[in-house]
């Protein structure tokens, strides 16, 4: 937890230790910075309005480092702006909540960041077998084993739940998924800002580049992959 706000940072810490979390506190850029070169955590509650550096500027910064890419970040500000959201998701951020928060929420969030980085981790770790069978939309190919995503055979960089997003949209292909279930089944979660989803789609077409067009917008309803 990266906060300069004492309060938020022991009630955060509190109810994530309650829900089984080894927790840490930093209040300030550069004494986090500091803590996770020597011990990187699995995820990190990153405030944006910190004292020293903004916290969009930490996330772009651990984002940067090969050895603390994968580190999940999910951000917490008082700025609840559309061109805000995008700004910490294009610095590389996961997940978003604005202040004021529901701390049950964020513990929420943290559990579904958590989860899709084990299912990712896992998948590295997994030995593919010879004819484990591939899933394939147009020009992309996903590998449900090891989480990578090719277009026309070349590797694509996409944060878990990018792939998660996606493979949940390549599964039914033509099926249009609302906002709300796209939710509940790629983070976990029953409520929060469904546009946050747009907002991740975004990052998921810029990071597919031209192979965005498998996926289509539904005015009013939601998002599928061409059938």
């Amino acid at each position: 937890m990266i906060d300069d706000d004492p309060d938020v940072g022991r009630l955060i810490t509190f109810a994530l230790a309650r829900a089984g979390f080894e927790t840490a506190v930093a209040h300030s850029a550069a004494e986090a910075l500091l803590e996770i070169g020597r011990t990187p955590p699995t995820i990190i509650v990153l405030d944006v309005g910190l004292p020293d550096v903004s916290g969009v500027d930490v996330c772009r910064q651990l984002r940067n480092d090969r050895e603390l890419y994968d580190i999940g970040i999910l951000m917490l500000t008082a700025l609840a702006g559309r061109d805000d959201r995008i700004a910490g998701f294009e610095a590389g951020a996961d997940d978003y909540v604005a202040k004021p928060f529901d701390v049950d929420e964020i513990v929420l969030r943290v559990k579904a960041l958590a989860r899709r980085i084990s299912e990712h981790e896992s998948a590295k770790r997994e030995r593919a077998e010879p004819e484990h069978r591939l899933v394939r939309c147009g020009a992309l190919t996903i590998d449900p084993v090891t989480h990578e995503v090719r277009g026309d055979g070349r590797l694509l960089s996409l944060r878990p739940f990018e792939y998660k997003l996606l493979a949940t949209l390549v599964a039914e292909p033509g099926r249009v998924f609302r906002r709300e279930e796209l939710l509940r089944t790629v983070w976990g979660i029953e409520r929060g800002n469904a546009r946050n989803v747009d907002t991740h789609m975004r990052r998921l077409r810029a990071n597919l580049g031209e192979y965005a067009r498998h996926i289509e917008t539904v005015q009013g309803f939601g998002y599928r992959t061409r059938p």
